[in-house]
């Protein structure tokens, strides 16, 4: 049974950091592309960071880039994304998912972060 379980977000000042992590269970991160996705309010599900296991290659939305940092451990069988420097357009509900794009085909329950002074 595949299971994603994000956690780490909360309220944050504009400038600030939060840590991301995420459990996975039924599956093992290192075989498969896995992503950290968002989505704000009134809005679709955005990509935010993709580690692409198979070409060791990894992408970061536009938006993110220099900011975040999407790393895994495969001994713990986890996902983190490192945010630095929050602005309050990243406020939105995260997602770990298994996968590139939306939408996943597996899906965590999601973690809050706010960015508000």
């Amino acid at each position: 049974d595949v299971q994603l379980q994000a956690s780490g977000g909360g309220l944050v000042q504009p400038g600030g950091s939060l840590r991301l992590s995420c459990a996975a269970s039924g599956f093992d991160v290192s075989r498969y592309m896995m992503s950290w996705a968002r989505q704000a309010p009134g809005k679709g599900l955005e990509r935010v960071a993709t580690y692409d296991t198979l070409n060791s290659i990894i992408t970061y939305a536009d938006s993110v880039k220099g900011r975040f940092t999407i790393s895994r451990d495969n001994t713990k069988n986890t996902l983190s994304l490192q945010m630095n420097n929050l602005k309050p357009e990243d406020t939105a509900v995260y997602y770990c998912a298994r996968g590139s794009l939306p939408p996943y085909a597996y899906r965590g329950q999601g973690t809050q972060v706010t960015v508000s002074s």
